[in-house]
């Protein structure tokens, strides 16, 4: 009776009431998180900034799950939400949009994002709302309370976002800081050889003017806000984690630039 029950549960329960995720969080719950979050966050992007999408196309045909979006970092969460409104506008069909909000009805729900423990812990009652919505929580071992420290590497982290893949789309930020041309983790070349996800790089800008730190706060209205997904790579399991590194620095465009490069020289001249 019991196996009865479970194998038609899934069917009876179109809402996802008793749905939960790899980590045991309520599925439910996450939907009306993300709706709400969705609504409150949306005139930040479309309204009081404005919004520039290219690439969506890259994501239409892409499966369900075992996907990888790797980005450069301006904010601890507008790069996020903005993400996760774009999700949800590809899945009800639009192309490089968000004008029409109607897809906060049905969001995409099997996403997830990497963040900092301490970031998400915290920082208050809002990031603790936040990290509800998709949050795989994982203890950095180079950086705490803003300060480049060495700590034990999470081993439990690979896991994590493992599990995140397994069930659907997890968003990274493989230099795991805002800081602009920070270098990126060698973790994540190698989580990418073990787990050989569809990798798509993304290119944001704009938000690091816009917004705060946090990305809760303005700094300057009437912003262009513009995220670019590049085409997905499914790299060779073979490559050398350095290559894998250079070709993902370069799609998410945080090579140094030349002049910032003869700069930092004079600065060391000095």
């Amino acid at each position: 009776m019991n196996l009865l029950f479970k194998k038609f549960l899934p069917m009876l329960d179109v809402f996802g009431f008793f749905e939960r995720d790899p980590f045991g969080n309520s599925m439910f719950v996450k939907r009306i998180i993300m709706i709400v979050l969705g609504w409150v966050t949306y005139s930040r992007l479309r309204g009081i900034n404005k919004t520039r999408i290219s690439g969506t196309e890259h994501l239409e045909d892409l499966p369900c799950r075992g996907v990888l979006f790797l980005s450069n970092h301006q904010t601890y969460f507008m790069d996020v939400i903005c993400l996760y409104h774009i999700f949800f506008s590809v899945k009800w069909g639009f192309r490089n949009s968000i004008n029409f909000p109607i897809y906060l009805f049905a969001p995409r729900s099997r996403v997830f994002y990497v963040a900092a423990s301490e970031t998400m812990k915290e920082g208050g009652l809002i990031p603790k709302i936040f990290s509800q919505a998709g949050a795989i929580l994982v203890n950095r071992s180079w950086r705490e309370k803003g300060k480049n420290v060495k700590k034990e590497v999470d081993t439990s982290a690979e896991d994590k976002v493992g599990k995140g893949l397994d069930y659907g789309w997890v968003v990274s930020f493989p230099q795991g800081t805002t800081t602009p041309y920070a270098p990126l983790r060698k973790g994540t070349a190698h989580f990418i050889k073990t787990h050989n996800p569809i990798v798509v790089p993304v290119v944001i800008n704009g938000f690091r003017r816009a917004f705060d730190k946090k990305g809760l706060r303005f700094k300057k209205r009437n912003t262009t806000l513009s995220v670019t997904f590049k085409k997905p790579i499914r790299f060779d399991p073979a490559m050398p984690a350095e290559e894998i590194m250079e070709i993902l620095r370069d799609q998410i465009e945080q090579k140094i630039p030349v002049k910032q490069l003869v700069w930092l020289r004079d600065q060391e001249e000095v």
